[in-house]
């Protein structure tokens, strides 16, 4: 029998000590994760969830390391984070980012590259099905505001990014030459993610979910939803806003039987 962990984050503020005095306030990132987690536990996860102050880079790591220690092959991880996202440039490392920028989630404590996710993906088993549902923006020049102005976009101000880069740039930019050369002889985490926009859009924060979170759990109906994980894309990407438009991105190769199944099968 197949065993199901999960680690669910939310964020509704960052270390202002570490962000030069910006504490990123949000309001649903919390609810997202508990209710992220209530949906793991009745589909049969053992699920971990980490609110705020508890959401450093240390302890994320550590947790992801035990559920790579646990699962073999079969198994299955889910991943979800709901917080803010970010971009830093990418002008020393690989040349696998178009835009030369390396897209973050904004943690506790520090941002964490995309590449940094791929590599804690890269540590599980072979046949380790590997889910992942960011619910945060991950936006560089190109944003689109939001037209309710009760909805808070989910971004990293772009004058607060230059200026923690700035402050940073020496440890980015070894951390960058690191995970590039990691690429270069390791292979990349077979992992399934469905986010909660395209790279130059925001996700919306709400009242009690964020808009992708919460659209996301209607489709689910509490598992009424049948179908495969692009069906249930599709489905939430039909009830989005036209500003918001979730992706469906595939690393590595996933096993196409995963794909297949009704989504959040152990």
């Amino acid at each position: 029998m197949a065993t199901g962990l999960s680690l669910h984050l939310g964020l509704n503020s960052v270390d202002p000590a570490k962000y030069n005095g910006w504490d990123g306030r949000l309001v649903a990132c919390e609810n997202d994760a508990r209710d992220m987690a209530r949906l793991a536990r009745a589909a049969g996860f053992a699920d971990t969830t980490l609110f705020t102050a508890d959401c450093t880079v240390e302890n994320i790591v550590a947790e992801l390391r035990k559920a790579a220690g646990q699962l073999v092959n079969g198994d299955i991880l889910m991943f979800s984070y709901s917080g803010h996202g970010g971009q830093v440039p990418n002008t020393v490392g690989s040349d696998d980012e178009p835009d030369r920028l390396d897209e973050t989630l904004v943690f506790y404590d520090r941002q964490f590259l995309d590449d940094e996710l791929d590599r804690e993906f890269a540590r599980f088993a072979d046949g380790v099905r590997i889910l992942t549902l960011l619910d945060s923006c991950h936006s560089g020049s190109a944003i689109e505001l939001p037209s309710d102005e009760q909805e808070t976009p989910r971004l990293m101000p772009i004058d607060k990014q230059r200026e923690i880069y700035e402050r940073d740039k020496e440890y980015f930019q070894e951390l960058q030459r690191e995970l590039a050369a990691r690429k270069g002889v390791a292979e990349e985490a077979d992992a399934l993610l469905i986010s909660a926009c395209q790279d130059n859009q925001f996700a919306a924060d709400g009242r009690v979910n964020g808009k992708y979170t919460e659209t996301l759990l209607k489709v689910w109906g509490d598992g009424a939803f049948q179908g495969g994980y692009r069906d249930f894309h599709r489905d939430i990407l039909r009830r989005m806003p036209r500003d918001q438009s979730p992706n469906l991105y595939v690393s590595g190769r996933p096993d196409e039987e995963f794909l297949g199944q009704r989504p959040f099968t152990v």
